[in-house]
């Protein structure tokens, strides 16, 4: 299958200021297999090395002269380690993160070679052994689950992922070809984006049984790790309280009441943390929305917590695939918790592969009417709200609330109608009308909203 991350590991090679390339990501997410298919296509050699495997191994890294390790290496290995021609891979790092501090030392006496270390839990072993990132010497990159145009590539409609990247406001779509696509992103929906599930479907011919065989597993994975996350003020206890409740809460604020009432908030709190770490699970945290960075104004006791895929979701969820892959309106299973899960997903997707990853959703508490904005984001230096309705309707009620205290005249909405962009009134809450510009994508247009968006704020 196809990974937008290969263009970013491209320009890392070819890139004559390059850094060693840490690449980050949750297990299960096809970093060692984009590794190895990047070798492949680039590299006359690959010299990898699995710690978690073969955890020996680091002790060929106690010199801080990269030269003498190379050597060592080669010997060990049979490997030739030539700059330009071989790529040096670090797999499951985190099983032996001092090898982290020689990153350093190959950045500044062995710029020529390309090293790419890779690790999921990586900084829960940072957490556990204290030992400094080697900060200014590394670069990052960052993997999740595969997009819906990295979906329908392996689902043999390559020609409509382009199709879509190509897509202009103001070009017609077709109604059989919106049917054709919202039937695709449904598929999505219930199979995810993690590479085993998709390989599973697609290699049967949508294979439904095998891709929830693929993602139960998946799930089990993720289970059975939590004795390395588990440690100083958490217990694996917490992380399964935890782990199964972030599914349940899916689209509301986060309670620690939900997950346990009797257990400590404290070690609900340390074992939602550890998950994160573990990018497992992403906080949306709720941001006041007055400037940039949101991060500045982020709320961290009040967030929204999403999964790591929405396949996943419907799993934990127990919602059954098949049935889901025939209902007439999928993503308002839930209450619409898997629309604002999907959506995320491809938010989160659709960044740059070296950029960090954040969510952001704002609300308003009153007696009189509450209001709540699913996903915030920075579009031309402004706060956009960004609406998720599950169908082709839906109030906006609280996104022009968000306009009004903002001052602001410019929102987005996901949802399951044909595109559109329409500019508008809404009533202000001083009873006023206001002019409102709204760009209203289909699901399968959220990968790229982001320059659709742009096109248009000017």
């Amino acid at each position: 299958m196809r990974r937008e991350a290969m263009s970013a590991l491209l320009r890392w090679k070819d890139n004559k200021r390059r850094k060693p390339l840490m690449l980050r990501g949750a297990r299960q997410v096809g970093k060692t297999w984009l590794v190895r298919e990047f070798a492949r296509e680039r590299f006359d050699h690959l010299l990898e090395i699995n710690f978690e495997r073969a955890p020996e191994r680091a002790s060929l890294f106690r010199s801080n002269d990269p030269n003498a390790i190379c050597r060592l290496l080669t010997a060990r290995t049979g490997v030739p380690l030539i700059p330009g021609r071989t790529l040096l891979f670090l797999d499951e790092i985190q099983e032996t993160p001092e090898v982290l501090t020689c990153l350093r030392y190959f950045k500044e006496e062995m710029p020529g070679l390309h090293v790419v270390v890779a690790g999921s839990l990586l900084e829960l072993a940072l957490e556990r052994v204290r030992i400094p990132m080697p900060v200014g010497r590394v670069q990052f990159l960052f993997l999740e689950p595969l997009s819906f145009p990295e979906f329908l590539e392996a689902r043999g409609r390559g020609a409509l992922a382009s199709w879509l990247a190509s897509w202009r406001i103001g070009d017609d779509v077709p109604d059989d070809l919106h049917t054709d696509l919202m039937g695709l992103i449904g598929e999505y929906t219930v199979v995810g984006g993690l590479p085993e599930s998709v390989d599973a479907f697609c290699a049967g011919g949508g294979d439904w049984a095998a891709s929830a065989a693929a993602v139960r597993s998946v799930l089990e994975t993720y289970s059975l790790d939590f004795g390395k996350y588990a440690g100083v003020g958490v217990s694996i206890d917490a992380l399964r309280r935890i782990y199964a409740s972030v599914p349940r809460q899916a689209g509301r604020k986060f309670k620690y009441s939900v997950a346990d009432r009797d257990m400590r908030s404290r070690e609900l709190s340390v074992a939602l943390d550890r998950l994160c770490k573990a990018r497992v699970v992403t906080k949306i945290r709720q941001c006041a929305g007055n400037g940039l960075p949101m991060g500045a104004e982020a709320d961290d006791r009040a967030f929204k917590a999403a999964f790591i895929d929405v396949g996943m979701l419907c799993a934990a969820c127990g919602l059954d695939m098949a049935r889901l892959a025939d209902a007439g309106d999928l993503l308002l299973v839930n209450s619409g918790a898997v629309a604002e899960q999907l959506a995320g997903q491809m938010m989160l997707a659709a960044e740059p592969a070296d950029a960090p990853r954040e969510l952001f959703y704002w609300t308003r508490e009153s007696p009189q009417s509450n209001a709540e904005v699913d996903f915030l984001a920075a579009v031309g230096g402004r706060i956009v709200p960004i609406e998720i309705k599950a169908g082709a309707t839906g109030s906006l009620r609280s996104m022009h609330r968000f306009l009004s205290e903002k001052h602001q005249d410019f929102g987005i909405r996901f949802n399951g109608a044909k595109p559109s962009w329409v500019e508008t009134l809404f009533t202000d809450i001083d009873g006023t009308k206001k002019p409102f510009r709204l760009l209203s994508l289909p699901h399968y247009l959220a990968p790229h909203w982001r320059h659709l968006a742009e096109s248009v704020i000017g």
